[in-house]
């Protein structure tokens, strides 16, 4: 299990939760074994020097500034030993793979040549109607043709892509966002509650609490606005249904 955290400080008088806590639901006071491991995930932010990534936090950084949601989940082994996982939204440092982390549900970094080649093809489709649009009005009806094509093209390849993330629930059964979803928001999946999720149900860790932070300079989200190292519920439109999947048969409180 090396992606099961241990704690640095002693955890042993330390109450186990009741129950799952809801991940759409910022606590006014977090459970002892969640802010425990939240401050320990962030000083390895500021200390470690694996990866570099720039958050906005350090003036003239190399590199755009990107924030990021970053999760950690407490959970307990079938042997009964404590830890915690923690994960990131979306790409970190252009990558999907750091030794703190958890794994993504699907590495599109890696796991992707259905998706080169897709994108291949859908460049050859976008190459073919420049030369139409180059040609005039002469070649109008093969100009709306192609571009149907490359509507169906670029459907069909977003589809395949969210067929191949496969949410994993505690009894063992996979539902994938094109189930879950009439329509798929982009990103569905890369937020880091269903990464973590993911690797638990994988790993057949019983999860006890969770909780998600904004690390970065502060920005704007919608009507949101994150603020560094605040907690922030789950996000309803890409994660609430992929949760209600993943957390069916668990012991949730919500």
């Amino acid at each position: 299990m090396q992606k099961i955290i241990t704690y640095t400080t002693d955890i042993t008088n330390v109450a186990l939760p009741e129950k799952l806590n809801d991940p759409f639901v910022v606590s006014l006071k977090p459970h002892e074994l969640v802010t425990r491991a939240v401050a320990q995930l962030q000083e390895h932010l500021t200390s470690q020097n694996e990866w570099k990534h720039n958050f906005g936090l350090v003036e003239n950084y190399s590199g755009k500034p990107i924030g990021k949601m970053f999760g950690v989940l407490v959970v307990q082994t079938i042997l009964g030993d404590l830890g915690f996982l923690a994960a990131f939204s979306g790409k970190l440092a252009d990558g999907n793979h750091h030794q703190y982390f958890v794994p993504p549900v699907f590495d599109s970094l890696h796991e992707n040549e259905f998706l080169n080649r897709g994108m291949r093809a859908l460049k050859v489709i976008n190459d073919q109607i420049k030369e139409i649009e180059l040609a005039g009005c002469k070649a109008m009806s093969e100009h709306i043709k192609l571009k149907e094509k490359r509507k169906a093209h670029s459907q069909a390849l977003q589809n395949q892509l969210f067929d191949a993330y496969k949410f994993l629930n505690s009894s063992g059964h996979t539902k994938t966002p094109n189930q879950l979803f009439d329509n798929p928001p982009a990103g569905a999946g890369e937020c880091a509650a269903p990464k973590l999720l993911q690797y638990a149900h994988i790993h057949r860790l019983k999860p006890l609490a969770i909780a998600e932070f904004w690390w970065g300079a502060p920005t704007s989200s919608g009507n949101v606005m994150r603020t560094h190292q605040q907690f922030y519920p789950a996000c309803e439109d890409k994660c609430g249904k992929i949760l209600g999947w993943m957390l069916d048969n668990d012991n949730v409180q919500y």
